[in-house]
C-alpha cells in the first residue's frame, strides 16, 4: 500500500467565468488509483459561490484522474460539483449537462498571456514594446524573454506526464503571448483536458511569481491582438461523408444559431471580435477558405477531400467553457439533416 496525494479540482460559481478551484486528501491505494476507486468529497460552497453559509455543504464528484508529475505519488482528479446528495448536479456543474457525441473530434487552440506587475511579460514599465510582428513563433531573448519558453516547456511536460494529449506550442502574435492545443476524441474528454491543462499551467507559474491573464483583450482597444480558444471540430458524417451541399446547409444552421454561439464563446468577445486583428465581427457571420478573418475558416485539406474534414470555429475566446462550447457546436451540428437521417426518416 502507498498513500496517494489526491487533487481534487473543480469549478466554482463565479460569473461570467468559473475559476479553478482544487484541494488534497490522501488515501493508501495498491497502485495508482482508478476512477471508480475515488470516494465523493465535500467542500464549503458558501466560499465558492456554490452556496450559502447556512447551507454550505456541495460535494465533489470524481469525473476524470491523471498523473501528477509535479508531486511523488500524485492524482489530479477532474471533479463536478454535486448537491449534498451526491446525485443531482449544481446548477454551476456544465459537464453533466454538456451534448457529448463520442465520435465528435474536438481540438481547443488556448490562447492567452503571461502577465507580471500588472502587464504583459516582456512589457516595459510605461508604454509598448515594439510592435506586432517578430512575436508570433519568435525565437530569441528580445522576442520571447528568457523565462517564458521554460514555463511552456515545463506546462508541456507536465500535460504529457498526465496522459493529457497536448498537441503543440507557440509564441503567439503580440509580446508575452501563448498558444497550447488540446485534442480529445468525444467533447466531454477534450473539454476535461483543457481544463485540467490550464489548471496545470496556472498551479505552474505559481512558483515564477507570474500569472497567466486568459482575458480576450486584455490590453483594450489597442493594435494588440487578443486572446481566442479556436474550436476545432468534426463529427463522423463530417469527416466520412460531408459533401458540398452538407457544408452549406451546416454554414447556414450556424449562421442562424450565432447569437446561440456567442452567448458562451466567452465574455466581452465584443472587445475581441471586431473584424479586426484576423477576427470576424462579432455581429455577423462569415466562412472562408483559409480565412483568418473570417468566424468559420475553411482549411484547404477539407475543400480537397470533398468537403471532408474538420473546420475551425475562430469566435471561441480565451476565457470560454470548453464544456459550452463543445455542446452548442454539437446542438448546431445536430440540426442539420445528414443523408443517414433522410434514409431513415423516408
Amino acid at each position: 500500500m502507498a498513500k496517494y496525494k489526491l487533487e481534487y479540482i473543480w469549478l466554482d460559481g463565479y460569473k461570467p467565468v468559473p475559476n479553478l478551484r482544487g484541494k488534497t486528501q490522501i488515501k493508501e491505494f495498491d497502485s495508482f488509483p482508478k476512477l471508480e476507486q475515488l470516494p465523493l468529497w465535500g467542500f464549503d460552497g458558501s466560499s465558492t459561490q456554490q452556496a450559502e453559509g447556512r447551507s454550505s455543504d456541495c460535494v465533489l464528484k470524481p469525473v476524470a484522474v491523471f498523473p501528477d508529475g509535479a508531486r511523488k505519488n500524485g492524482v489530479l482528479v477532474m471533479c463536478e460539483v454535486m448537491m449534498p446528495d451526491g446525485v443531482t448536479p449544481h446548477v454551476s456543474n456544465a459537464r453533466a449537462t454538456i451534448l457529448d457525441d463520442p465520435g465528435a473530434w474536438f481540438g481547443f487552440e488556448q490562447e492567452y498571456f503571461f502577465y507580471k506587475d500588472g502587464r504583459p511579460l516582456g512589457f516595459p514599465d510605461k508604454g509598448y514594446p515594439a510592435p506586432q510582428g517578430p512575436y508570433y513563433t519568435g525565437v530569441g531573448y528580445s522576442n520571447v524573454g528568457d523565462v517564458a519558453r521554460q514555463i511552456v516547456e515545463e506546462h508541456l511536460d507536465l500535460c504529457l506526464e498526465a496522459g493529457i494529449n497536448h498537441e503543440g506550442i507557440n509564441a503567439e502574435v503580440a509580446k508575452g503571448q501563448w498558444e497550447f492545443q488540446i485534442f480529445g476524441k468525444g467533447s466531454r474528454k477534450a473539454a476535461d483536458e483543457m481544463w485540467m491543462a490550464r489548471y496545470l499551467l496556472q498551479r505552474l507559474t505559481e512558483k515564477y511569481g507570474i500569472d497567466v491573464e486568459y482575458h480576450c483583450k486584455p490590453l483594450g482597444a489597442t493594435d494588440w491582438n487578443g486572446s481566442g480558444m479556436h474550436a476545432n471540430f468534426s463529427t463522423e458524417y463530417m469527416r466520412t461523408v460531408g459533401g458540398k451541399e452538407y457544408f452549406e446547409a451546416l454554414m447556414k444552421a450556424f449562421d442562424l444559431a450565432k447569437d446561440d454561439h456567442i452567448a458562451v464563446y466567452g465574455p466581452d468577445n465584443h472587445m475581441r471580435l471586431t473584424g479586426h486583428h484576423e477576427t470576424q465581427s462579432i455581429h455577423m457571420f462569415s466562412y472562408g477558405v483559409a480565412d483568418r478573418g473570417a468566424s468559420i475558416r475553411v482549411p484547404h485539406s477539407f475543400v480537397n477531400n470533398g468537403y471532408k474534414g474538420y473546420l475551425e470555429d475562430r469566435r471561441p475566446n480565451s476565457q470560454g467553457d470548453p464544456y459550452q462550447i463543445a455542446s452548442q457546436i454539437l446542438k448546431t451540428i445536430a440540426t442539420v439533416p445528414t443523408s443517414e437521417k433522410a434514409s431513415v426518416a423516408a
